[in-house]
């Protein structure tokens, strides 16, 4: 058993944060919260912490009731956005913070404290750094003395909070991928909050998404991207194309005073050159290039809706030699949702 979350709820003045969430962090997972600003996702990670107390609901951890316990007894190690790392300290005295003051019946000895040291900086792969103050560091050698300074206390569980968000994105690439492999060596309880998909999908074992206070869907990365349970975390996860129409024994019709929404990723929309079976005309308004993927942005003729397509860069020089500004489009998969039921309807075309 890991992380029990019973009922939680928080209020600040009228603004309610968190309403009765209900969650089972499962021990040794590496647990993913996601959502949009304002969802609640850090107030519940500062809950759990025992840096913000709940208005209702319980923590229960390894079938003990945690809820009033003060955050120094609860064992849990506390990684900030901003690293909060100590600017007079050297890089050395920053990880060995918390087993210096740690009680005199459990305190280490100065070597023992070395030792230990001295493996948490191999383990964040940061050797030959202990006599370096932060203002010396990159963000992300910060962010790993952050990490280590968390992990020199032995936590039960490790709280992130956006741990990445201040760094550019190649560091916030490196990092998360060696997030992923330090969690898979040491198998330890953590908990990371985020808002961005791409993070969550490529480093997590399961996913919470959070929105207005509330847990949508929790699952596997692969759960909540392919299943997702309804709109809005269909359009959280990935960018998504939104547009009338509804669909008959023909495949899709386009029709803007339809009062279905037709949902379709970029990736699934499949550009042509010449008119074809179950096609549609559209008018390339713009384009992005990104590497080896370009986004182009489309209207379709028919109805006037604004829609995004990925086509290989490849595919796109074909079509810049045409010199034309229409192409055709065919959806390969779509989605509808029945709000009344409260279920997706799929069609592969």
């Amino acid at each position: 058993m890991g992380i029990v979350i019973e009922n939680i709820c928080k209020k600040f003045d009228d603004f309610t944060c968190l309403d009765s969430i209900n969650l089972n962090i499962k021990e040794g997972n590496l647990t993913a919260l996601l959502g949009p600003s304002g969802s609640g996702k850090t107030t519940l990670l500062r809950i759990i912490a025992g840096l913000e107390q709940s208005d209702c609901g319980n923590i229960i951890f390894f079938n003990k009731n945690i809820t009033n316990q003060h955050t120094k007894d609860r064992g849990f190690g506390f990684v900030f956005q901003h690293y909060a790392l100590f600017k007079h300290m050297n890089v050395f005295d920053n990880i060995a913070f918390g087993l210096k003051i740690a009680p005199k019946k459990t305190r280490l000895s100065k070597e023992k404290i070395k030792e230990k040291v001295k493996f948490l900086l191999s383990m964040v792969q940061l050797e030959g750094m202990a006599n370096k103050y932060p203002s010396e560091l990159s963000g992300g050698q910060k962010q790993r003395v952050a990490l280590a300074r968390a992990l020199a206390i032995e936590p039960k569980v490790l709280l992130l909070d956006e741990p990445f968000g201040a760094l550019d994105v190649k560091i916030r690439q490196e990092l998360r991928r060696w997030l992923r492999k330090l969690h898979d060596e040491i198998h330890i309880t953590s908990i990371f909050v985020t808002h961005d998909q791409e993070e969550a999908l490529e480093v997590s074992d399961e996913i919470v998404v959070m929105n207005k206070g509330k847990i949508e869907q929790v699952g596997t990365p692969e759960e909540v991207y392919e299943h997702p349970v309804n709109p809005f975390v269909y359009s959280f996860l990935g960018n998504v194309n939104l547009f009338s129409g509804r669909m008959d024994s023909n495949g899709i019709v386009l029709d803007n005073k339809a009062n279905n929404i037709i949902f379709a990723r970029p990736h699934e929309i499949k550009v042509c050159l010449k008119e074809e079976n179950n096609t549609t005309k559209v008018k390339i308004i713009s384009h992005r290039i990104l590497g080896a993927i370009v986004r182009l942005n489309l209207e379709i003729l028919e109805t006037g809706d604004i829609i995004e397509a990925e086509i290989s860069k490849s595919h796109f020089d074909l079509i810049k030699q045409k010199a034309s500004y229409f192409v055709y489009i065919k959806f390969l998969s779509l989605k509808t949702y029945d709000d009344k039921e409260q279920q997706w309807s799929n069609y592969v075309i």
